[in-house]
């Protein structure tokens, strides 16, 4: 019952979607972080159609972004301008949170806001849909992380002082290797998007190229030559392709970046704030993205 709280609580709190969140403590916000990829991959897929429209890839890829931005309230994408003052300012602790908490948004954040989408739009472009949806789980699966327990809150209130130090370790490490499975599943190109390359064991025989060959032989009895057909057929194509590599990579990678973020956030700040969870979100996200783009 309580992890169908702990959806709810996920679904409500990560995205537009109106769900009746009937109970709230710590215990479910700890259920609600663990199945925060779940609500990525739900996103992910949502989000990414409109890669599939005709056109320039850039144009598609822009529309996805923005309605991720669209379907999430752009809380993560104002997570991230707002670390980003806080941590530009060069400011204390203390007083870098009072910036953080600022409804306005400042020069470093927007630098880093306008930089981010950028790099997500492109990337997107590039790494085609089920890299999309793979770095939307990514994006999720760094708040399971940064919730885990061990991981202080910055502030006494907030987001951050509800779900810091509610995921356990066993948890956080099933999910990531779940997640790794996913991705390695979206590598085998279960999806439509674009015709995944293979890898598959062949040989050449000299001939017409007409797909029946002929071997001239010699038989024991006889002197005579005597033609031998052979059909030549194709060799079984090993369910392998590239991107069962790419994208558990991506999500590898996009995740080491968020624990990079996490780990100069708590130095700076003392512990994560919902700010930080949403930088956190969007760093890996286009992280992912830039790799399968590169890699893809």
């Amino acid at each position: 019952m309580r992890l169908w709280e702990g959806l709810r609580l996920a679904i409500g709190t990560l995205s537009v979607f109106p769900v009746r969140v009937e109970r709230v403590d710590r215990e479910v916000a700890g259920h609600a972080m663990v199945l925060a990829p779940a609500v990525g991959l739900a996103l992910g897929l949502v989000a990414g159609l409109p890669l599939f429209l005709p056109g320039p890839r850039l144009l598609g890829a822009a529309l996805a972004v923005g309605l991720l931005a669209v379907l999430t309230r752009g809380l993560h994408l104002d997570g991230l301008a707002d670390l980003a003052d806080g941590l530009g300012s060069g400011k204390p602790a203390a007083q870098a949170l009072d910036i953080m908490k600022k409804s306005d948004i400042g020069p470093f954040g927007v630098m880093t806001l306008v930089l981010t989408l950028v790099i997500q739009v492109v990337a997107a472009a590039y790494a085609g849909f089920a890299a999309f949806v793979m770095a939307c789980v990514a994006g999720r699966l760094a708040l399971v992380w940064a919730c885990r327990a061990g991981v202080p809150a910055a502030r006494a209130d907030g987001l951050g002082a509800m779900v810091a130090g509610t995921v356990r370790r066993p948890a956080a490490w099933l999910v990531t290797l779940l997640a790794l499975l996913g991705a390695a599943v979206l590598g085998l190109g279960v999806l439509p998007d674009h015709e995944p390359a293979t890898w598959a064991p062949s040989f050449a025989v000299p001939g017409d190229g007409t797909g029946t060959e002929r071997f001239d032989t010699w038989l024991d009895d006889s002197d005579a030559p005597v033609s031998v057909d052979v059909a030549v057929s194709p060799s079984p194509s090993v369910p392998f392709t590239y991107d069962m590599i790419v994208l558990p990579l991506g999500l590898l990678t996009g995740m080491g970046t968020a624990l990079l973020l996490l780990r100069h956030a708590r130095r700076r700040l003392g512990g994560i704030t919902g700010d930080v969870l949403g930088a956190l979100v969007e760093a890996a996200t286009a992280t992912a993205l830039v790799v399968c783009a590169i890699l893809g």
